[in-house]
């Protein structure tokens, strides 16, 4: 089964909670504290694995969640930090965060990896907390929180030379006539329902890997026939062979047609090298229109070489000049749409919702911090308050107007407010 469009849910793991704990020793009655840190919660990792050309594989489990790192234990020992999960994907996937439809990642290379939910930090013992004036703190850290995305993986098939033409244009009998590629061969339209890969070998030092794009039709770039879903699939080839049926009651007009789709989709395609063959040429009555076919292309500036697949006529002379065309591809010089570094969220900043006496205060950083504190302990407590002034939330509040005894919301906890 090909697949080449999948989404996937992925959750990191937790990190592990720091412990709030004294150490009890005969004859030490004052040991101080030795509550350890928690261990790292494990990444979700996307890995570049060459041997696969599908997405399949994922299709039958569609969720993925690491493991939660460990709690710290007394003594200053530290929880457990756990491994990565590391989700295999071919060559040529890219990565979209839903529902925004960013893109995060571009995966091409062989053991590329990208991290798509980072796991969270371990909390920190009451150890850390310690001073020469605060001897015994009952502040600690909960583990922080893990992230938990929604990803479409889109997968766009990463060859050398791509065979487009019509349906039925010859396209997969020609792949399996210059490589050990075996797709499905038939008299009927759509026969090739997925795109094929074949490893040509030119001579000792020299191969290409070709892609066999299934037929485009009229209104391809809106998503008719096969439409975008294997369109999408050429913007990776570097050189074209466009296949002209020699069968075709206009192949001029079918030229013509492929391209302005292709153009449609994607205006850098038009700009990819081209080498157009007449197919066929093993028939006489294909034989007869060649001249007229070629005077006629030749108007517009375009070469075409006549070629059977079945007969293998030129075949040799055809991947020669594919081969060159290669060679002398210069990849164009393209902004890219990637972007590599992001600026994270100011950790000061939040918004205050009010509703009646409940008010709301939203924030990844005062959420995060919420979510990591130990409201059993009174310095932990204090701690938390100490953060909300210090990022100007108790001011902003004030300001709004809250009132005693009004309630705090921050994710899922509720604090009341005291002056």
């Amino acid at each position: 089964m090909f697949l080449d469009k999948i989404e996937i849910t992925v959750q990191s793991g937790k990190g592990g909670d720091g412990m709030v704990h004294f150490h009890r020793e005969k004859y030490r009655p004052r040991g101080g504290p030795d509550g350890g840190d928690g261990g790292k919660g494990g990444d979700v990792v996307l890995e570049v694995q060459s041997t696969l050309n599908t997405l399949s594989k994922l299709h039958f489990n569609q969720e993925f969640k690491a493991e939660d790192g460990k709690r710290g234990g007394p003594n200053n020992m530290s929880g457990k930090s756990m491994p990565n999960l590391v989700i295999p994907v071919p060559p040529g996937t890219i990565v979209y965060e839903l529902p925004s439809g960013q893109l995060i990642g571009d995966l091409t290379e062989d053991s590329q990896r990208l991290i798509v939910a980072k796991g969270g930090r371990g909390g920190r013992g009451n150890q850390h907390f310690a001073t020469s004036r605060h001897q015994a703190p009952l502040t600690g850290e909960k583990g922080e929180p893990n992230e938990i995305k929604n990803l479409r993986l889109e997968l766009r098939l990463i060859a050398d030379v791509g065979l487009v033409g019509v349906p039925n244009a010859g396209k997969s009998s020609l792949l399996a006539a210059i490589s050990n590629a075996r797709p499905k061969i038939a008299d009927y339209p759509f026969t090739t329902l997925e795109p094929n890969l074949g490893v040509v070998t030119m001579d000792e030092e020299k191969s290409m890997i070709v892609a066999d794009i299934p037929g485009l039709i009229e209104g391809a770039h809106l998503g008719t026939g096969l439409g975008f879903e294997f369109l999408r699939h050429i913007q990776r080839t570097k050189v074209l062979i466009h296949l002209i049926d020699g069968l075709s009651e206009d192949p001029i007009s079918d030229f013509s047609q492929i391209n302005s789709e292709m153009a449609l989709f994607d205006e850098r395609l038009k700009s990819k090298p081209q080498v157009v063959v007449l197919n066929k040429m093993d028939l006489p009555m294909v034989q007869e229109k060649f001249e007229q076919i070629k005077a006629e292309l030749g108007k517009h500036g375009v070469e075409v070489m006549p070629i059977s697949a079945v007969s293998h006529l030129n075949l040799k002379e055809l991947l020669w000049k594919a081969n060159q065309l290669l060679v002398d591809y210069q990849e164009p010089v393209i902004e890219k749409e990637l972007p590599l570094y992001t600026i994270g969220e100011d950790p000061k900043s939040f918004t205050i919702e009010r509703k009646g006496n409940e008010w709301y205060v939203h924030g990844k950083a005062i959420e995060r911090a919420a979510a990591m504190t130990y409201w059993e302990h009174y310095g932990s407590v204090r701690r938390f308050q100490k953060l909300m002034s210090m990022i100007g939330v108790e001011d902003a509040l004030r300001k709004a107007g809250i009132q005693e005894g009004d309630n705090v919301n921050i994710d899922d906890y509720v604090l009341e407010w005291q002056d």
